[in-house]
């Protein structure tokens, strides 16, 4: 007998610059989110594997936090992050000098699990960052990273 691998379900959003996945996670939101609204514990649940190391930031995000990353992806170089929407634990979102947003939205669904959605938001990037987006292959890509991410997010949770 072997085990159902665990997947997430992307979701077409009807805009090509936005791309989503959700997944049902047993655990409560704030269980959820105490992942999620702690940068230290990014790394863990990572899906595209570029974050290498939390560099700054509080325990716990709120509403314009900034929070500093090292990263991965082809070169190494470094990021500041600003939360820009959060209602514990329901929303939380933010973004970087690219202006694209990563969103987390739970649903509480009241039997003990959450369904959890995940967004990669490129329409609030500037022109010049949509032609990085573009030249770089990020959509498709990140497609896949936001889905992988929401799978380890529910490992981990699972676990707590």
């Amino acid at each position: 007998m072997s085990e159902e691998k665990v997947r997430s379900e992307i979701m077409e959003t009807g805009n090509p610059k936005i791309k989503s996945a959700r997944i049902i996670i047993q655990a409560s939101p704030s269980t959820i989110y105490a992942f999620l609204n702690n940068p230290k514990r990014h790394k863990e649940i990572d899906g595209s594997a570029t974050i290498t190391e939390n560099i700054s930031g509080p325990d716990e995000l709120v509403l314009n936090s900034k929070f500093g990353m090292k990263m991965h992806l082809g070169i190494d170089y470094r990021i500041l992050n600003t939360v820009v929407e959060y209602k514990k634990d329901e929303l939380i979102a933010w973004k970087h000098l690219g202006q694209w947003r990563w969103r987390y939205e739970l649903a509480d669904l009241g039997n003990g699990s959450t369904q959890v959605t995940e967004s990669f938001d490129g329409t609030y990037a500037p022109g010049i960052a949509q032609i990085w987006l573009n030249f770089r292959k990020a959509y498709p890509w990140t497609q896949t990273a936001v889905a992988k991410t929401l799978v380890r997010l529910k490992a981990a949770a699972e676990a707590k």
